[in-house]
């Protein structure tokens, strides 16, 4: 357990539960027909009299966002409801239209489930779900000045809430969790993951405990942070309000439960108001909807559509072709780079090590040029870049058979990058093939002797550690193209020539 702050004879800990709300994939609205590509229109031009809740309107449940909390659920081992009820939740905001939120309470689609996390420290760790359940997402809300205008494009669209059990112990493993949940939903496609964008919104449930109150399971009074939109906003707002919390209970104060805004300038939490109860919400079911009834039939069809998650993606790299731990995590991570990396496996073969050193190549060098491009932090740019997967492995080949370095393939991959041309058309155009005729290093050799007498002397004199000082002569007499261990061979033979 991680402590976060410690007053002379108290040490606290923190304790979080996560609600993460992620808005699902589809065509069309949770309850209407409203399109939910709604991102750069203007405000309130998809909406309908379902979503505004206008009298005498009725929802009507939309399949594919039953399905895909389904395939999510099953995704997180979740038990799958054979009844699942819709419920509504009443509260009034200007962002909610009905005044009431279509949300699945006591009986939601998914519950008892649970995903694996990897810690620093190589240990893996299991945050349990306590429930993952369907609902219609609010509008937005933009406050300037002394008004707030009200946009209702967003308003009804599928979202599904996880919620997992006070399991999360620091921010890092807050950070792990998410960073492995959004990967599952962006495999099972049911959710883009673009937090920035709103597509995937985290609430912490925050508190503090002593060794003491864990002992005896008593829980401190938990704060929920609302709307996080970033993976860095999570892990400062947790770090942040469990020292808060720390401070507060060591000068004798008492924690009130109460929902808290982040401050992205400050770095730190910030009060909005008292929180709801579930009595507040006055729930009850849904008169306008029937149950969702799930058979067995349904979920084993569901099931079958799964794709190959990251954990397994991950164990069959590691398994099968031989790549390191590190490796296989970084590049199951996000689908996309996976599809990228296995295309380009599937080319340059899958003996001898050759996954590894595609993966080398693919997380080292074209990460490194992902990055460097612009405002390109998202892998998920892999898929889109000029250079294909079987020019990657084309190029890599080069390098294997000894037609260019590796110093050289650097260079030309940058130049692919840009240009889209495959490997062999930049070498043969610019002379860039590597030299392993001796005469030609014979000469390089010759001239750089007679340039650098006191370096030789003093080389066959007891001071080999020159011998580097020569090789790097050699390779930039060479503009880089000698074949390093012909070159290194060589060398060596004509300095120990006295």
């Amino acid at each position: 357990m991680t402590a976060i702050a410690e007053q002379p004879q108290t040490t606290y800990s923190v304790l979080v539960g996560m609600e993460v709300h992620a808005q699902l994939l589809t065509n069309t609205k949770m309850f209407c027909r409203c399109s939910t590509d709604y991102q750069g229109d203007p405000p309130n031009t998809h909406t309908c009299p379902v979503c505004l809740g206008l009298p005498g309107a009725l929802p009507v449940m939309n399949r594919a966002a039953i399905e895909a909390t389904i395939r999510t659920g099953i995704a997180l081992n979740c038990e799958i409801s054979e009844t699942a009820v819709f419920a509504r939740k009443n509260y009034n905001y200007p962002d909610l239209p009905k005044g009431y939120q279509i949300s699945q309470y006591e009986l939601p689609q998914c519950r008892n489930g649970w995903l694996d996390i990897e810690l620093t420290d190589g240990s893996t760790k299991r945050i349990r779900i306590h429930r993952a359940h369907l609902e219609e997402d609010t509008g937005k809300n933009t406050h300037s000045g002394n008004y707030t205008l009200v946009d209702l494009n967003r308003a009804g669209m599928p979202l599904l809430e996880i919620v997992t059990e006070a399991d999360i112990e620091s921010p890092e493993e807050a950070y792990a969790f998410l960073t492995k949940l959004r990967a599952i939903l962006r495999y099972l496609g049911v959710n883009s993951g673009d937090m920035e964008k709103g597509a995937l919104r985290c609430e912490p449930n925050i508190s503090v405990w002593t060794a003491e109150q864990k002992a005896r399971s008593e829980y401190g009074t938990k704060v929920e942070v609302k709307n996080l939109n970033s993976l860095r906003a999570v892990r400062g707002a947790i770090a942040y309000e469990a020292e808060r919390q720390a401070e507060v209970l060591g000068d004798g104060g008492v924690i009130q439960q109460v929902n808290m805004g982040w401050d992205e300038v400050n770095q730190r939490t910030v009060l909005q108001r008292s929180k709801e109860s579930s009595e507040d919400y006055r729930y009850f079911p849904e008169p306008d909807l029937p149950p969702v009834v799930v058979s067995p039939e349904w979920v084993e069809k569901l099931a079958a559509t799964l794709p190959e998650l990251p954990d397994s993606k991950r164990q069959r790299y590691e398994n099968s072709w031989g790549l390191r731990p590190i490796d296989a995590e970084t590049l199951s991570g996000e689908q996309l780079v996976a599809d990228y990396f296995e295309a380009a496996v599937v080319t340059y073969g899958t003996d001898d090590g050759k996954p590894q050193r595609m993966a080398n190549w693919i997380s080292g060098e074209l990460f490194r040029l992902i990055y460097a491009d612009g405002e390109g932090q998202d892998l998920r740019q892999i898929s889109e870049l000029k250079i294909g997967p079987e020019q990657l492995a084309g190029l890599v080949a080069l390098v294997d058979e000894k037609v260019i370095n590796a110093n050289t393939a650097k260079k030309v991959l940058e130049k692919m990058y840009i240009s889209g041309e495959d490997a062999q058309k930049i070498v043969e155009r610019e002379g860039l093939a590597m030299v392993s005729d001796t005469g030609v290093i014979d000469e390089a050799v010759a001239a750089i002797f007679a340039a650098n007498p006191d370096e030789l002397g003093r080389y066959r004199g007891g001071e080999v550690r020159l011998f580097g000082f020569f090789m790097g002569q050699v390779m930039r007499a060479t503009k880089g193209k000698a074949d390093p261990g012909a070159a290194k061979e060589r060398l060596q033979e004509l300095l120990d020539n006295a």
